[in-house]
């Protein structure tokens, strides 16, 4: 696909200077469409590094406009602008400038999900071994006693509305565990399915940045293998492309596991809101 973009998109990849709002960027952004959805608000899109912001990968966006979307089919070549602002990201001026066969199946690495049960509520979640950002082993037993929130993310992952919208819930859920002490006993999570680039010393810097606790969040890496498997019984499905395992596409899953290790509750996506883990938090204190 790469060589038909090249011969059918001219232009490069620039970065576009944004003017009048210190919190807003703008990128030139070219690919390949997927799918697009039903209501044509969202379309799967396959594109090149974006020069100054990400790396080549496959996500769903958002348009600012479904008519942007309108027109737009499986196949189909296109040159966008990918606006990022500090709690999102859309596409604007979306234009289609050719079309190619989308790659088989076989051009990635399958699904991590695949063969894997999803976890029902009450169910035991599997222990797991992991490495924290203190290069410390641990695995997940090592949490019995606690109420977890765990989340899936990697660092890199540049679109607000994703891995750093998790990060930003967490913050938020935090300062509520410090303050509430019916919730003294709730531990944060987050494991990243990118143990290449995240390694424990990445991890910990990352911690650092977000302001992260130790005493109440725990950032953990590990065998991709291992990780994988894990996060598919909670419906994380991670697709790495066989010739770049950096080329990273997922979805998002969030979930509350009690203290006996139990799953309790998922939250699909990132329609959640710390306001309704909290509730959920509170109610599972409460049954204790």
């Amino acid at each position: 696909m790469r060589a038909l973009m090249l011969s059918s998109i001219a232009c490069s990849l620039l970065v576009v200077a944004c003017s009048g709002a210190p919190d807003q960027r703008e990128y030139t952004l070219q690919g390949q469409v997927l799918s697009v959805a039903a209501d044509r608000r969202e379309a799967s899109i396959k594109h090149e590094e974006i020069t100054g912001f990400m790396p080549a990968m496959t996500m769903p966006y958002k348009a600012s406009d479904a008519r942007q979307f309108e027109h737009l089919a499986a196949g189909d070549l296109i040159t966008a602008t990918l606006v990022v602002v500090s709690n999102g990201a859309y596409l604007k001026e979306v234009k289609k400038v050719g079309e190619a066969p989308i790659e088989k199946a076989p051009q990635a690495a399958p699904s991590a999900s695949s063969g894997f049960e999803l976890l029902n509520p009450g169910e035991v979640v599997p222990n797991a071994q992991f490495v924290d950002q203190d290069g410390k082993t641990r695995d997940l037993a090592s949490f019995r006693d606690s109420t977890l929130v765990v989340t899936f993310i990697y660092t890199r992952c540049p679109i607000p509305t994703f891995c750093p919208l998790m990060d930003r819930h967490f913050v938020a859920i935090q300062n509520k565990l410090k303050t509430e002490p019916a919730l003294r006993h709730v531990q944060l999570v987050s494991v990243s399915f990118d143990p290449i680039a995240d390694t424990p010393p990445v991890l910990k810097k990352h911690a650092a940045t977000l302001g992260a606790d130790p005493k109440y969040w725990t950032f953990l890496t590990g065998q991709r293998d291992e990780i994988d498997k894990f996060a598919a019984r909670f419906g994380v499905a991670v697709t790495r492309e066989v010739n770049n395992p950096l080329d990273i596409s997922h979805n998002l899953r969030t979930a509350i596991v009690d203290a006996k290790g139990a799953l309790v509750k998922a939250y699909t996506g990132n329609e959640w809101t710390p306001d309704q883990v909290l509730a959920d938090l509170r109610h599972v204190a409460a049954t204790d």
